[in-house]
């Protein structure tokens, strides 16, 4: 069933902004996509934080030059804010499954301005949800939207790496500290094997301090992967 058919039989609003669509794809309106606010340099060059003002050569903000991450590199693909947020909470926290395809949409961009030599991955992964969480919210974000890039670029999906020990307070509203000190030592790689050499992409829904995708990167890494790198749908 074509779309323009969908819109005559069930009318469409948009998710921003409640407008009714017609000839818009996906589930927003076209001022409300193009109120989204894609991530652009400049950034730093390691964890992809984006800076205001003029930066004349490629730097490493002081996080990563303190920390030294254990991934590689990690990029994302829009700003956590306005309508991206609006979008993400949905999906993330209302069983809004039907705006995966909006999500893994931003990341499949994302994908496509990466070097190729970033874009050579043997894998894509995710971050794990403790147990208890999935089974409360009936599916893990992070698995879908990985899952769902890994179709598109044409690229396997391995679930199941990362184990999440333990069921941590929410990162929300923790300080940077907070959130590097809640989920030091969470992650582990149950089998050390699968990963032994294997260059990754982890997926994630938000970054914004790049603690528990450290924390993940840092576990692969000691299980033996041979890098880790990062792509995430927001930047907080």
């Amino acid at each position: 069933m074509n779309l323009a058919l969908m819109d005559m039989l069930f009318s469409r609003t948009c998710e921003g902004c409640g407008v009714s669509m017609r000839e818009e794809p996906g589930s927003l309106c076209w001022d409300c996509q193009s109120g989204v606010k894609a991530v652009q340099v400049p950034y730093c060059e390691r964890c992809g934080d984006p800076v205001a003002g003029m930066v004349s050569a490629p730097f490493e903000c002081a996080w990563c030059r303190k920390t030294a991450p254990a991934f590689e590199w990690a990029r994302s693909a829009v700003r956590y804010d306005g309508v991206a947020k609006t979008c993400i909470r949905r999906f993330k926290y209302n069983a809004g499954i039907w705006l995966q395809d909006e999500l893994v949409g931003w990341l499949v961009a994302l994908w496509r301005t990466c070097p190729e030599s970033v874009r050579e991955v043997d894998f894509v992964a995710s971050v794990p949800l403790y147990p208890k969480r999935e089974r409360e919210r009936g599916y893990n974000q992070a698995a879908l939207l990985g899952k769902s890039l890994a179709r598109r670029v044409g690229i396997p999906f391995r679930g199941g790496l990362l184990c999440r020990q333990k069921a941590t307070a929410t990162q929300t509203h923790l300080t940077a500290a907070q959130r590097a000190h809640n989920v030091k030592g969470v992650f582990s790689v149950p089998w050390p094997r699968r990963v032994r050499g294997a260059k990754i992409a982890l997926v994630d829904d938000v970054m914004t301090t790049g603690a528990t995708v450290n924390e993940c990167a840092r576990a692969l890494q000691m299980a033996g992967a041979a890098s880790v790198m990062v792509l995430t749908v927001a930047r907080g």
